[in-house]
């Protein structure tokens, strides 16, 4: 036997795909997370889906460990090591106001505070060459301090280090030597990119979520390796790709969107077998709402982003969370109903989980209502408790004085228009007209709201794909490795020859290509993208503009000011622009071609019956369609839900679903 696995940890379940290459098969499973020790659950949950590891041939891993670190603020102490005379940049930070008009506004906490910056004296010119050489003795203080007070990690942020890293590398060398260990991260290997602030930042998250990181995917490797598991393990990376576990311990800041992005890249699979172009996709688990665009095909990329008001800069795949899920807890404040963003998570979980839990959450809500079958839940391998979910939202139905399915419809209401709300975000709000886009709704909770959202944002068609609930997780299988690697190249366009650009690139391909070599991809497997982030001379930020392997200045001038127009509105043809940052990313085939879905073999009645369930605060007698019997080409009009093992979709009166001949379900209002 052989096995593609893909693990996906959420806030509630952890995720599994398993694809059987010999019988082009691919089943699912699901399991309750272990937010304590998430290698456990993972462990657990893989045992119960493959019974003999050793079996497996690849494994891909989806992580939220390093993003709840941070998060939640449960990340080492850090140490910053900076240029003399630099050591308050860190601090100072950029004067801009992310809140223009809060009167007591307050920059966003730095994660490293200011007793904790050190300097070294070293000091090197914009161009590389050395002012200034490196003192080693003046790393005592910064050694003495970590032996003194334990601390586990070490960010190194140096001037100009991203020209020419000599001096990070000579300061990593004596730290490690002083303090065996110790984690230390060089800026340059983060983020090789100018603006020393920004690059700090992102050395000082590394740093901070790097013990935690590393343990967790080490014990985790581990425990798969005494279990007799030989497949490398692999972790998906904020930039859509995937790379190895022991590259991503080295830098676990490309793990941070490490589970939401799977989902992304299942949408840009999505795209291609179904011919549209354009998605929207909704991911609603247990805890949070992740949201992320396909335009043309692929997932829409940034080569830098905050995060709490944190800069970040590496590309990564363009992800808005909030807190929003099946999870998410009805309370009160002033009288007035908020649902979410505190979540029930995995313990205790909602109430009808019988685990412990008495706050009303989303779940219940939907279970009240009747749009979950209690029996069905999981496929049936777990029972939910309609008595603890109706004690539950009585609790607050009695205090607003309404009735309890009053009250369920009201919370499903308000958590809608939150993720209505946040959808706007990434939509509207950039210039974006949704109705010109498909919603994809997966996750365990997304298709059991997704036409309210459509209906919300005017959006004319919802696609359920197959097994929404692992739907992350099949992503993960759909893609490559990737390396992405930059270099700063100030230049302005018009004084520049083609030759000089090209060369660039094509020591950049070097550099990717040894990346992928180092991680065991055949030359013949390697392919590349070139970009350069530009900029109207004068301009403090940039645009990203795709390059191709045949560079055409004039070309690339035009797409410039293409680029500049869709993303701010206008443009300037003829102004003179220059070149910030040369980019490539390196690719390196290992994705499968296993289609997830195959037709029902027995032409069996989808049919289990039907049962009351409110919409708009009236029972109506629906259906209930077991999906793997459903067959491509059927129709069936609302209201009807459609139970699965990994996830339920509702579909209310007013509303058609037609099954495509992948098995997606297409719901659109009944004309």
């Amino acid at each position: 036997m052989s096995y593609r696995v893909a693990m996906d940890i959420g806030g509630t379940f952890t995720d599994f795909v398993v694809v059987d290459e010999e019988r082009q098969v691919t089943s699912t499973g699901k399991t309750s997370s272990t937010p304590a020790n998430p290698e456990h659950g993972v462990l657990e949950g893989l045992t119960e889906v493959v019974a003999e590891l050793p079996d497996i041939s690849f494994v891909v891993h989806g992580t939220t460990v390093g993003l709840n670190a941070f998060l939640e603020r449960r990340g080492t102490r850090v140490v910053l090591v900076m240029t003399t005379g630099l050591r308050d940049a860190y601090s100072i930070a950029r004067h801009d106001r992310k809140e223009l008009y809060t009167l007591r506004y307050r920059k966003p906490k730095r994660l490293v505070p200011r007793r904790d910056v050190y300097e070294v004296v070293e000091r090197l010119r914009w161009d590389g060459s050395v002012d200034t050489a490196f003192d080693e003795a003046s790393l005592q203080a910064v050694i003495d301090a970590v032996k003194r007070e334990g601390i586990e990690a070490v960010a190194v942020c140096l001037v100009h280090a991203y020209v020419n890293p000599e001096h990070e590398l000579l300061a990593r060398d004596v730290l490690q030597r002083e303090c065996p260990g110790l984690s230390v991260t060089l800026s340059h290997e983060i983020a090789r990119e100018w603006r020393e602030y920004e690059r700090a930042s992102t050395a000082v998250l590394n740093a901070y979520i790097a013990p935690r990181v590393e343990r967790y995917l080490g014990n985790l490797e581990a425990e798969l390796g005494s279990r007799g598991a030989t497949a490398t393990l692999h972790v998906m990376q904020s930039n859509g790709g995937i790379t190895t576990a022991t590259k991503a311990r080295e830098q676990p800041i490309q793990t941070l969107l490490s589970g939401p992005v799977g989902g992304t890249i299942g949408g840009a699979a999505l795209s291609r077998v179904t011919g549209r172009p354009n998605l929207l996709c909704i991911d609603m688990g247990g805890t949070s709402f992740d949201l992320s665009l396909i335009v043309d095909g692929k997932p829409t990329v940034s080569t830098e982003t905050e995060l709490e008001g944190l800069p970040v800069l590496m590309p990564l795949v363009d992800i808005h969370t909030i807190g929003a899920g099946g999870g998410s807890i009805a309370w009160l404040e002033a009288g007035g109903l908020r649902v979410g963003p505190q979540s029930a998570g995995a313990t205790p979980g909602p109430a009808c989980y019988g685990r412990g839990g008495t706050d009303p959450t989303v779940t219940d809500a939907n279970l009240y209502l009747g749009r979950l079958d209690p029996e069905y839940f999981l496929g049936g391998r777990m029972r939910l408790d309609e008595e603890a979910a109706a004690k539950a939202l009585r609790s607050i139905a009695t205090q607003l004085g309404i009735e309890e399915a009053a009250f369920a419809e009201g919370m499903l209401a308000i958590v809608n228009a939150n993720m209505a709300d946040a959808m706007r975000t990434i939509t509207v709000k950039q210039g974006i007209d949704p109705r010109d886009y498909s919603l994809v709704a997966f996750g365990g909770a997304g298709p059991m709201q997704a036409v309210w959202l459509a209906e919300e944002l005017e959006i004319r068609e919802v696609i359920v794909p197959w097994s929404p609930g692992t739907f992350s997780a099949w992503g993960m299988l759909q893609t490559d490795i990737r390396h992405d690697v930059v270099r700063s190249f100030y230049q302005p366009l018009a004084e520049l020859e083609a030759a000089e650009l090209e060369a660039v690139f094509l020591e950049l391909r070097a550099e990717g290509s040894e990346l992928l070599v180092a991680q065991g991809i055949a030359p013949d497997d390697h392919y590349f993208a070139r970009s350069a982030d530009m900029r109207y001379v004068g301009q403090e930020y940039t645009v990203n503009v795709p390059v191709d392997e045949n560079v055409d200045l004039a070309a690339i001038d035009e797409s410039f000011h293409e680029a500049h127009r869709v993303r701010y509105g206008h443009s300037t043809p003829g102004a003179p622009v220059e070149f910030v940052n040369l980019r490539l990313a390196a690719f390196g085939r290992i994705a499968g071609d296993t289609a997830p879905f195959s037709a029902p073999s027995e032409d069996l009645d989808p049919l289990l019956g039907k049962r009351q369930v409110v919409f708009d605060g009236v029972a109506h007698e629906s259906s209930v369609l077991l999906r793997e019997r459903v067959r491509p080409g059927a129709r069936h009009e609302g209201p009807l839900v459609v139970g699965e093992e990994s996830s339920t979709t509702v579909v209310p009166p007013g509303y058609v679903m037609d099954v495509d001949e992948h098995g997606n379900l297409l719901i659109r209002r009944d004309r």
